[in-house]
């Protein structure tokens, strides 16, 4: 099992990686993701089609198997936003409707400054070990570099792990977003935003 210091930090996915790259997304957000991209074989599926690889970090164990990965989102693009054809070639064009519109319903326009941070995920095995720090530095260099005064991004509730980790990470919290009615289809209430200032 190899250690943080053993770990490769790498911008980008390759073509071999996006299988990879969507199932490690949604074992760990299936839970909060799974009444509406459900049934796992679809979300994967779907995350396959629109998963930019030029929008992402991944961790790299050193037989190269894909350990982490860290997707963002500026005003260029988002690391895991399809098209209306996208969800439709998967899940149909009644099952895209509604997905559809739940998404547009929560979805936050980018403003020019803005660099987010959208889905940091560590396989379990890897843990503790300095991989998610190394994924969240490896961002806001990436922001720094292009320019951006900060990195934001959203912690759902109850997600007491990545909550500590941004906060040792140098983010601080500023507001909560709640859900309300859509809280049953995202499998959560709220979201913690935090930010770090950069430079």
């Amino acid at each position: 099992m190899p250690d943080g210091s053993e770990i490769d930090i790498r911008r980008g996915l390759a073509p071999g990686q996006i299988a990879a790259a969507a199932a490690l997304y949604w074992q760990a957000f299936g839970g909060k993701l799974g009444r509406l991209m459900g049934p796992e074989a679809r979300a994967v599926d779907y995350l396959s089609r629109v998963m930019r690889a030029d929008q992402a970090f991944c961790a790299l164990a050193p037989d190269g198997t894909l350990v982490g990965l860290a997707g963002f989102r500026t005003p260029a693009g988002a690391f895991t936003h399809g098209s209306r054809h996208d969800m439709t070639a998967v899940y149909g064009r009644l099952g895209a409707a509604w997905r559809g519109a739940a998404w547009r319903m929560v979805a936050e326009e980018a403003e020019p400054w803005l660099f987010q941070i959208e889905g940091l995920c560590v396989e379990a095995r890897v843990r503790g070990r300095g991989v998610g720090r190394a994924l969240v530095e490896a961002l806001c260099d990436e922001a720094l570099a292009r320019g951006h005064a900060e990195v934001r991004l959203e912690v759902s509730d109850g997600n007491m792990p990545a909550l500590a980790l941004y906060r040792r990470a140098g983010f601080t919290e500023a507001g909560r977003d709640r859900l309300g009615p859509l809280a049953p289809l995202f499998g959560y209430r709220g979201a913690t935003r935090m930010v770090r200032r950069l430079g």
